[in-house]
């Protein structure tokens, strides 16, 4: 009996030694793994962690021939200028209103087309229909724009007319302030929509065919299958892409919002991407359109953070 015990301390001893070992061995044991990634490693280093090095930008008075660190340190006075711009109040209440909008309708969109597309029986019509909801997502943002400008117009378009033939009048969708935000958004929903529902279709396609069959002998309906099969093995899913759109809240697309702009819908399409660009690139204010890029990138990193958080407390899935 002791030389048993006595065995079985010495490989109690032994577990956290091995396990060390194992850790300070990784590399050696997953070495063909690591080899995979470094280049991924290597692009994302030099395009999004070296690029860091010109974040001072937004604490110096850019100058030209002194380049990114010979400028006159001002401290938090670009960040200052933003908050008591006149327009700050505005380029937030733009940009928060369209992120929050897309989040709140285009989120759900994929998770609901995924549920539809996998109670489809037919492997023929299912590829048919996938296909056609994925078509959208390839068309260039400058064509989509360029569509919308044609089937909206008032006077030419097709659903101009079709408001003009319902008795609504000449309603001019690009440019008025009230419907600037769901033409957009709504755009967005048909072009993303279907290529987003991938991912949740592939979590869909891990369920165990077991559970399928178990709830049809229940004589379980197939709202009742979705309710209780489906959605619950998407639920990390869809909590861990929730947890990852909150990290744009503030970062409205700036290429499809510039190019949808015009004269009439400016007070609610100038969102502080668009308003970057015109500081920085056109008006070369190169210091105070760093300082309010810097201020946007940590606000949308606090919104991922804490959201991250609330999920790992609440849910026990979170990114870290």
């Amino acid at each position: 009996m002791i030389s048993r015990s006595g065995h079985k301390l010495k490989q109690a001893a032994a577990l956290p030694k091995a396990r060390k070992q194992t850790v300070l061995n990784t590399f050696r044991r997953d070495y063909q793994l690591w080899i995979m990634i470094l280049p991924a490693v290597v692009v994302i280093f030099i395009f999004n962690y070296i690029p860091m090095y010109g974040i001072q930008l937004a604490f110096r008075d850019y100058n030209f021939t002194k380049g990114l660190t010979g400028g006159e340190w001002r401290g938090l006075f670009y960040f200052r200028q933003f908050f008591e711009n006149y327009m700050f109040v505005d380029l937030m209440k733009n940009t928060v209103v369209i992120s929050v909008a897309t989040i709140v309708l285009s989120f759900p969109a994929p998770i609901i087309l995924a549920l539809l597309i996998n109670q489809v029986r037919m492997k023929r019509a299912k590829k048919t229909l996938q296909t056609t909801v994925y078509l959208p997502h390839f068309i260039s943002t400058v064509v989509m724009v360029g569509l919308l400008s044609v089937l909206l117009s008032p006077n030419s378009g097709i659903i101009g007319h079709l408001l003009q033939w319902l008795g609504l009048g000449d309603v001019n969708l690009l440019g008025s302030t009230k419907t600037f935000v769901p033409v957009y958004v709504l755009s967005e929903i048909w072009q993303h929509g279907g290529w987003n529902s991938i991912i949740y279709l592939a979590a869909l396609s891990t369920v165990d065919p077991q559970l399928y069959d178990s709830a049809k002998m229940d004589g379980a309906s197939r709202w009742q299958t979705i309710r209780y099969v489906d959605i619950p093995a998407l639920v990390p899913t869809i909590i861990i892409l929730f947890v990852l759109s909150m990290g744009s809240v503030l970062g409205t697309g700036f290429e499809k919002v510039f190019l949808m702009q015009n004269p009439l819908n400016l007070p609610v399409s100038e969102v502080i991407a668009t308003y970057v660009y015109k500081i920085g690139i056109i008006s070369s204010q190169f210091s105070y359109s760093a300082a309010i890029g810097l201020f946007n990138t940590v606000i949308n990193f606090i919104f991922l953070f804490v959201m991250n958080m609330i999920a790992k407390r609440c849910s026990d899935i979170s990114l870290w």
